[in-house]
């Protein structure tokens, strides 16, 4: 899977985290004396981690993780992995310790940066957040998920303006990552555009028909605009893809949608 894809996935169920694909990286790490046979019985349990949270659960596949960081303690993605796998089940404290003692043993490695500030994100330290995400993009500056994530951050401090310049340039860099322009779609509305933000937001769920943050957003502005027939038909399609949509507070403090867009929603639940 693309690095936005699993970005796209874990937003949406709180929150985003790559996975390194490798469990054995091509470097002087991992100590030299594991055998082909230790190495190989560490992916099988390394694949069951994955599987495991891409169905959700989370506690499993820490379980796995933490097997493998027995197994393997200085291999720094096993411990970010299983700080992703914290992140899913909201131990964002542990979830930091994870990163932080993956960065100790290869702080070149960008993913334990961008994880960590998703972590920091959802303890509303947007500052830390940032800082990881800068820290990012100075080893890999055409990296579409920190610019996105960054964006998001900003937007936590309800910095508007620069997280809409993050999003766009996210979305330059990566024109089939759906989520940094509906990102920035959301941000066109706070900041009081609402027929460009509808007229991306339509782009967009043309394209992506199973995009669900899209479709609810879509539904809210239509709603207020009076079009209440193309608003109900998109509300239908986003709580049948993800009925979570249904919960303002989910909206506010999980998927922390822009102030307006919420205010658009409450109308709209509120038949209003």
């Amino acid at each position: 899977m693309s690095r936005w894809l699993l970005s796209l996935f874990l937003i949406f169920s709180f929150w985003i985290f790559p996975y390194a694909t490798k469990l054995v990286q091509a470097s002087n790490i991992q100590s030299a004396e594991l055998n082909a046979q230790q190495i190989a019985e560490g992916e099988k349990i390394a694949k069951k981690a994955f599987r495991a949270a891409q169905k959700g659960n989370f506690a499993r596949a820490e379980s796995y993780w933490t097997d493998l960081i027995n197994q393997f303690p200085d291999n720094p993605a096993v411990w970010s992995n299983r700080g992703n796998v914290r992140i899913g089940q909201y131990k964002l404290t542990e979830a930091i310790s994870d990163f932080d003692r993956s960065i100790k043993i290869a702080p070149e490695y960008p993913d334990a940066y961008l994880n960590r500030g998703i972590a920091y994100e959802g303890k509303r330290e947007w500052d830390k957040a940032i800082s990881d995400y800068n820290h990012v993009l100075e080893i890999t500056p055409q990296d579409p998920v920190a610019l996105n994530n960054r964006g998001n951050a900003k937007a936590g401090q309800e910095n508007w303006q620069d997280a809409l310049v993050d999003y766009q340039k996210a979305a330059d860099l990566a024109p089939n990552f759906p989520l940094a322009r509906g990102n920035a779609s959301l941000i066109i509305y706070q900041i009081g555009d609402r027929p460009e933000a509808i007229r991306n937001m339509r782009n967009l769920v043309r394209k992506y028909p199973m995009y669900s943050d899209m479709r609810a957003a879509l539904a809210a502005a239509l709603w207020v605009e009076g079009q209440q027939g193309e608003a109900e038909s998109n509300w239908v399609a986003a709580v049948g893809l993800d009925n979570r949509y249904q919960d303002l507070e989910w909206i506010r403090n999980i998927r922390r949608w822009p102030p307006k867009m919420v205010c658009s929603l409450e109308k709209f639940l509120n038949l209003s």
